[in-house]
């Protein structure tokens, strides 16, 4: 659906237009339209590719959705596309937004997200100095909101990490320990996924050749990219912790397991010695002089619980049972 369609001219807002008259500012000197459309339908984007002459296959990858972060040229006109990443209830929802921009327009395109972008809007209006610049400056203001918002799940999932790790060493939390493990790494993939791709994308908007609609706002983009190196060191250093937190759980299994070992080992020691002292004195011999004696039976009683005695006092010293 159509979220707005507004016109601007030298930075400054002048009024919220029907689509059917955006050709008629699209032909006014220093004048943009910016347009908003939340998971629209095929007949939308057609009119839109229609109004600002869009190349069909971005309209396409915009119409699909469930595309890597990324950044492409078709003529003077771009083509950017950035994951919505939301944490509801623990869990990572991904949606996209898909950016059109050329000299004098700019058409957005969320879809799967209910992140509204109206604080955006508001920002460039309040800036006109630098909604001046064009349709440029809706690119890195929409971006700059979209990379911002990464930063707040970042601190979640490292507080995340933290608590786990401060469960490894607890008796019995091992396969718990393991199951959280894996299911955040599965969510700082997410995070990847979402800000390495862009990265490379917004590495092309400053510094050597730069698209014509970016030109004036090449420290913009580089301020951004600054943002998405914190967050990529900042999921690298989360990942690597993650990748050691699994190796320290797996060795606490296996310590786990040795204990285990060594207390069934103890104990079967010890039902070993009557074991085979029975199984002496259970030999079918008719010369043993233990059994014409009369204490013969209170002695190997005696013997029997002596040996296990100090066997478990040895077991328990040594820190088997």
């Amino acid at each position: 659906m159509l979220i707005n369609c507004i016109a601007y001219q030298d930075g400054k807002k002048l009024a919220d237009i029907p689509i059917q008259e955006i050709n008629t500012y699209l032909c006014r000197p220093d004048t943009f339209v910016w347009v908003a459309l939340k998971d629209p339908a095929p007949e939308e984007l057609a009119e839109m590719k229609a109004e600002f002459g869009l190349h069909e296959l971005a309209v396409e990858d915009a119409q699909l959705g469930h595309q890597r972060p990324k950044l492409e040229e078709y003529g003077d006109s771009i083509f950017a596309v950035m994951h919505l990443i939301e944490l509801h209830e623990g869990e990572l929802n991904v949606g996209e937004i898909a950016v059109f921009v050329g000299r004098n327009y700019v058409l957005s395109v969320r879809t799967r997200s209910q992140q509204k972008f109206v604080g955006v809007r508001d920002r460039c209006e309040r800036e006109p100095h630098l909604l001046k610049q064009g349709a440029g400056f809706v690119l890195y203001a929409l971006m700059d909101a979209a990379v911002d918002r990464y930063f707040p799940i970042i601190d979640a999932l490292e507080s995340d990490l933290e608590a786990i790790e401060e469960q490894i060493f607890s008796k019995g939390n091992a396969r718990a320990n393991t199951e959280r493990l894996y299911a955040l790494k599965q969510k700082v993939m997410v995070m990847k996924h979402a800000v390495f791709p862009l990265m490379e994308a917004v590495s092309k908007l400053y510094g050597g050749r730069v698209p014509q609609v970016c030109v004036n706002t090449q420290e913009y983009f580089r301020d951004v990219y600054d943002h998405l190196v914190r967050l990529n060191a900042s999921i690298d250093t989360i990942r690597d912790t993650i990748g050691a937190a699994m190796q320290v759980n797996l060795s606490m299994v296996t310590i786990e397991d040795n204990e285990v070992t060594k207390r069934l080992a103890g104990w079967a020691g010890m039902f070993a010695v009557p074991t085979a002292f029975a199984g002496l004195w259970g030999m079918n011999f008719k010369y043993m002089p233990e059994l014409e004696w009369y204490y013969g039976y209170p002695f190997a009683l005696f013997t029997i619980a002596g040996a296990c005695a100090f066997l478990y006092w040895r077991f328990k010293k040594s820190g088997w049972l």
